[in-house]
């Protein structure tokens, strides 16, 4: 592959960042990578490891000359960020963002940025429950999705190039709109996490009368919860202030399934049971099938852990 970006800034250092300064490092795909962070640990977190080829104390010194910049903040950051670099942006240059909601995000980000910038706004559907520098590896992205979601404005040969990166990097690309986008994820995504951070604080009460057994006996399915409720929590806490209505919209739907099942469950209602269970199966199938899991029981086990 060619380079795609003569220079990439990185804001914001953490499992995201680190994972796109690997891969665009495995494909060739930036001349430099320019990254900073907050904690001066990070900054020098990225320096040890290698994937920045230059480290700054600040962002509006990282994207100084930069045809790329990508907003690797929680959400709730990108607004500050955005206004402190606008200033220091190069005409033509692209930004982007990694964010997990989107229609908060360009409210947030757009406003600070030059006309004769591009925003393309981005969300990678990788992760792990791991963050920070020394998280990320290139192959992160690898047969995973990545969601664009250009506003109005956007030129299409900007458009065009950042996907070109991702594509690059590993992923497949699709274009949404932000609320679509939102409540998509709300689906996906950040309903899923609530209700494990929800169940995982309810083991935990039970966990102080039950005297550790919740820990010791816990079966896969809670071992996936806790998994899942180990993720960053500011960046979570910033993603449902962020996505307050799609999130509320699916919690209240949830909500109903649940009574639902609460009242088979009363009634002895085995046939609801049993239809919904196999419902629910082929959606798993489904998941498996388009190539964004694996059947094996142990996945998820050895550390490289992706939802």
């Amino acid at each position: 592959m060619s380079v795609i970006y003569d220079r990439v800034a990185l804001i914001g250092l953490g499992l995201i960042a680190s994972s796109m300064a690997l891969a665009m490092k495995r494909g060739g795909l930036a001349g430099e990578i320019v990254g900073t962070a907050r904690s001066k640990e990070t900054r020098n977190a990225a320096l040890e490891i290698g994937f920045c080829d230059r480290v700054t104390e600040t962002a509006r010194e990282a994207v100084k000359g930069a045809d790329l910049v990508v907003l690797c903040v929680p959400v709730g950051a990108m607004g500050v960020v955005a206004k402190e670099i606008g200033p220091h942006l190069k005409a033509g240059a692209t930004v982007s963002d990694v964010g997990s909601v989107k229609a908060a995000v360009i409210e947030a980000v757009a406003p600070h940025l030059p006309d004769d910038v591009h925003f393309v706004p981005g969300h990678p559907l990788a992760g792990t429950e791991h963050s920070g520098p020394h998280s990320g590896f290139a192959e992160l992205f690898d047969n995973r999705w990545c969601l664009l979601v250009p506003v109005p404005g956007s030129k299409p040969d900007a458009v065009a190039k950042l996907r070109a990166l991702w594509e690059g990097i590993g992923a497949h690309v699709d274009e949404m709109d932000p609320e679509h986008h939102d409540l998509v994820l709300a689906v996906t995504s950040h309903t899923p996490h609530l209700i494990a951070y929800t169940m995982v604080g309810v083991a935990d009460d039970l966990r102080r009368v039950t005297d550790g057994e919740v820990i010791k006996y816990s079966a896969a399915g809670f071992r996936d919860f806790t998994r899942i409720a180990a993720s960053d929590p500011t960046m979570w806490r910033d993603v449902f202030l962020t996505n307050k209505d799609a999130t509320l919209e699916i919690l209240g739907r949830f909500t109903e399934e649940l009574f639902a099942l609460q009242r088979a469950i009363r009634t002895g209602d085995g046939d609801h049971l049993h239809d919904y269970f196999t419902r629910t199966r082929a959606i798993r199938r489904g998941i498996i099938e388009a190539g964004q899991d694996t059947a094996a029981p142990d996945f998820g086990r050895g550390g490289g852990t992706r939802k």
